[in-house]
């Protein structure tokens, strides 16, 4: 999987799809890292996809690229847990700064990240259940499972 982790580390921007009560699909952009071997991202407590997460983990974390005949596309399916351990989340927010730069600096305390201009959000850890990727220059398409 080392072509496709090395897509996961590098992505600016990650697709999530979440499941609202209703059953309905819930999908929208942001920030994350692949750590270790699994992915992490963050969200405050009042955003939809944390009230889809309190009602059902599964998730499905997307990334890649809109050429046609290009680049790699990557799905990762999975449980979102929350992350409480405070030196898993200092690595983590280390990991965000030197992504992201300072402007996604995060502080440490209670079990979730904390930002400079007063937000609070938890950071949820997706260990794959399935990774697909999906190769454009030949098309292919691969599975992995954990």
């Amino acid at each position: 999987m080392g072509v496709v982790a090395e897509r996961l580390e590098r992505a600016g921007v990650y697709w999530i799809t979440t499941v609202r009560d209703s059953g309905r699909p819930h999908i929208t952009p942001l920030i994350g890292v692949w750590l270790g071997d699994a992915m992490l991202f963050c969200t405050g407590g009042q955003e939809q996809k944390a009230r889809n997460l309190a009602g059902n983990p599964a998730v499905a974390l997307t990334t890649g690229t809109d050429a046609l005949d290009r680049g790699i596309d990557v799905v990762v399916e999975g449980d979102a847990v929350v992350l409480r351990d405070e030196e898993a989340l200092r690595v983590a927010a280390e990991a965000w700064a030197a992504k992201y730069g300072e402007t996604w600096r995060f502080e440490v305390r209670d079990g979730a990240f904390h930002h400079a201009d007063g937000g609070a959000a938890d950071v949820y850890r997706v260990a794959p259940r399935v990774v697909f990727a999906f190769g454009k220059d030949p098309y292919s398409q691969n599975r992995y499972t954990f």
